[in-house]
């Protein structure tokens, strides 16, 4: 029957996942609506209009989606072409962070002005990480298992890491693109003995870090910021006239909320007692405002994302899809994972955003990219495979 398989063809070539679209599209809602509630406060005092944060938040996703939809539509190895341009171009860009184009704020140096538009360079590594990885490994092959391409996959990542590192001063981002190159070459590769093995290593080296510094004092001289958000992370209540300050803050925010909150728009937290609540903190105006059960719930939407992400994965029509909504997945789960885990005090202060829901344009921006990826790659799978 020829006609029917054209059929059949032409309903495969043209399928969206409307189930990843649906969270996708909640999450950003969501967002929206909790960037207001926490950022009107300070936006009125600061600017003179309470909706400044959320004008500029709904611009970018408005922009992001677009996007979105647009790479929707191109067929996903035609991105295979530019893998290699894409890791240059981080590179570039992260380095222009210096330049004359570089912008400051709160102290960090990672952005970048273009022509009125503030880029974080970041955001794009990421982005990039994912595609050169993905090109990488399909054109190793059966290479990867051996040792030597082992460690070559695993340290292509370390010179941008690196830079964005030592040269942002965003060692949070640093750890993200390294953790999606991890998981990457986890999938990629089928030896895990190797993985539990620098598993193992990374939590000794951690674990001797902390002992380390907890035998330092505070401003004795020896310690950088981050030593001394580790002394905050382990005491906060000592010092929380300091970098222990907005920990605690965020705790009483998620104490205070109980099972069902005080109510959107209720939080006492974000009227100047938590700095920047619309960005790293804004998990714990969620549990302040909606509660456990908001917390939960939008923890589900995430495992959904999640969910969604995987499903796609394992039925991706080749290895290099596969691996393209892998790497967008990493970046989620470690994203949301090392977010909420700043925000209850589990790890040390770090910058890291709540994917769609922290204020960040460029954050927010190439999320949807990367969700247009993800929708492109699942275009390309047949109705009775999915």
């Amino acid at each position: 029957m020829p006609g029917a398989r054209s059929r059949k063809k032409k309903q495969s070539e043209y399928f969206f996942d409307y189930s990843l679209l649906f969270i996708v599209l909640f999450l950003i809602g969501f967002g929206l609506i909790m960037i207001y509630s926490t950022s009107s406060y300070e936006a009125k005092l600061e600017y003179d209009d309470a909706a400044f944060y959320l004008k500029k938040q709904a611009f970018a996703s408005a922009l992001g989606l677009v996007m979105m939809f647009v790479v929707a539509q191109i067929p996903y190895h035609f991105w295979e072409r530019f893998a290699t341009l894409g890791y240059i171009v981080s590179a570039i860009l992260i380095l222009l962070v210096q330049t004359g184009l570089g912008r400051e704020s709160h102290g960090a140096r990672r952005w970048l002005n273009l022509g009125g538009i503030s880029l974080q360079p970041a955001e794009i590594a990421k982005l990039g990480m994912i595609l050169f990885l993905a090109s990488l490994v399909c054109k190793m092959g059966r290479s990867i298992r051996s040792m030597k391409g082992f460690m070559t996959v695993l340290l292509v990542p370390a010179p941008i890491c690196l830079m964005v590192w030592k040269i942002t001063d965003n060692m949070s981002s640093a750890i993200i693109i390294f953790g999606i190159a991890a998981l990457m070459l986890f999938v990629a590769s089928p030896d895990y003995k190797k993985f539990v093995l620098i598993t193992m290593a990374g939590i000794a080296v951690a674990a001797l870090v902390v002992f380390v510094i907890s035998k330092q004092e505070m401003g004795s001289g020896t310690l950088d910021f981050r030593g001394e958000r580790i002394l905050a992370w382990l005491d906060p209540e000592a010092y929380a006239s300091g970098k222990g300050f907005q920990t605690l803050q965020a705790l009483y925010a998620i104490g205070s909320g109980g099972i069902f909150g005080k109510g959107l728009g209720q939080s006492m937290q974000k009227l100047g007692f938590l700095p920047e609540a619309q960005n790293d903190m804004i998990f714990s105006i969620i549990c302040e405002e909606l509660g456990l059960f908001g917390a939960i719930a939008i923890i589900l939407m995430f495992v959904l994302l999640i969910w969604r992400l995987m499903v796609i994965a394992n039925n991706a029509s080749d290895l290099f899809g596969a691996l393209l909504v892998v790497g967008v997945l990493g970046h989620f789960a470690i994203q949301v994972i090392l977010n909420i885990a700043v925000v209850t005090n589990t790890i040390p202060n770090t910058g890291i955003s709540l994917p769609f829901i922290s204020y960040g344009g460029s954050s927010v921006m190439f999320l949807l990219v990367e969700i247009g990826l993800v929708l492109s790659v699942a275009r390309g799978i047949r109705l009775k495979e999915y």
